[in-house]
């Protein structure tokens, strides 16, 4: 099973272990596990999941890192990031690209939920 990895975050925003320490790409990682833990109402391991469960919590600690080195803040799937002109983050792809393909998996994950009244 894929698990995510401090790298397969910085590689989304093009970082290096310089610019954002592992510890804390490491809690951004947790975070956005329970943050799809949530969304799904199940259990997500970030060291034993799918395939698209890994690329949703790379991603989205991938934001978390963004809005870390930005100054910004971020929680579940909404953010705002303050000063965009770290020049760390010249080759990162705009945060509405991610927030897009955040989405976009996060719908693919969800199950269809047939309910009796």
């Amino acid at each position: 099973m894929p698990s995510v990895s401090v790298q397969d975050v910085r590689d989304v925003i093009n970082v290096t272990q310089t610019d954002i320490p592992d510890e804390k790409v490491e809690k951004m990682i947790k975070r956005a596990s329970v943050t799809l833990e949530l969304e799904l109402s199940r259990q997500v391991d970030s060291a034993d999941c799918t395939d698209a469960e890994k690329e949703f919590i790379t991603m989205l600690a991938a934001v978390h890192a963004i809005c870390y080195l930005t100054g910004g803040s971020a929680v579940g799937l909404s953010f705002g990031v303050g000063d965009q002109n770290v020049s760390v983050l010249g080759r990162a792809p705009p945060l509405d690209v991610l927030q897009a393909e955040l989405e976009r998996i996060l719908a693919g994950l969800r199950q269809p939920c047939i309910r009796s009244i």
